[in-house]
Formats: structure tokens, sequence, C-alpha cells
């Protein structure tokens, strides 16, 4: 696969090599919605049967942080994760 995106990088015109990186991009965008709900699924059935999440994280290669991601429901990034001390939790926020 590195192969393949290495050859979009050789190309020799600058306005062919960036229309075929914009091509990369705009299908790569469409694949990851994809491969995220295999991956989900995948380390939902492992954990289905028993697997710890440490095996699961190394089986689906990727981090444990992520596979609790994926197990709690969470695929946003950080910015959009609730706070602990949220001001909309009762004995959140600052008092």
């Amino acid at each position: 696969m590195s192969e393949a995106l290495d050859e979009v990088e050789r190309i020799a015109d600058p306005e062919a090599r960036v229309q075929a990186m914009s091509k990369v991009m705009a299908d790569q965008v469409k694949r990851n919605v994809r491969w995220k709900d295999e991956r989900s699924q995948m380390v939902f059935s492992l954990r289905a049967d028993g697997v710890s999440l440490r095996k699961i994280a190394a089986r689906v290669g990727t981090s444990l942080g992520t596979v609790q991601d994926i197990l709690r429901g969470h695929s946003g990034s950080w910015k959009d994760r609730p706070k602990k001390n949220d001001e909309s939790e009762p004995g959140g926020g600052i008092g």
C-alpha cells in the first residue's frame, strides 16, 4: 500500500500530483468509515469471546485506549468528550 502512495508522490507534474493526492484523500475519508466499523465489530466480537482488552488491542493493531473508546461508544476527538466536572452535572463545574 505504501508503494502506491509513494508512486503518487513521484508524479512529476505538480498539478497532476496534487489531483491524484486529492483523489486518494477523498477516497480514504469514505474508506475510513467502513474500516472503523469493521474494526469496531471485531473489538466487540473479541470482547464477547472473553478476550482481554490488552489482547484485543494487540490483535487488532491499535492502542488499549482506542479499544476502550470503541467499547464505550466514543469515536470523536478529545475536545468532544464530556468533562468529568461538567457544569451540567450536579456538583460539577466551578462553584
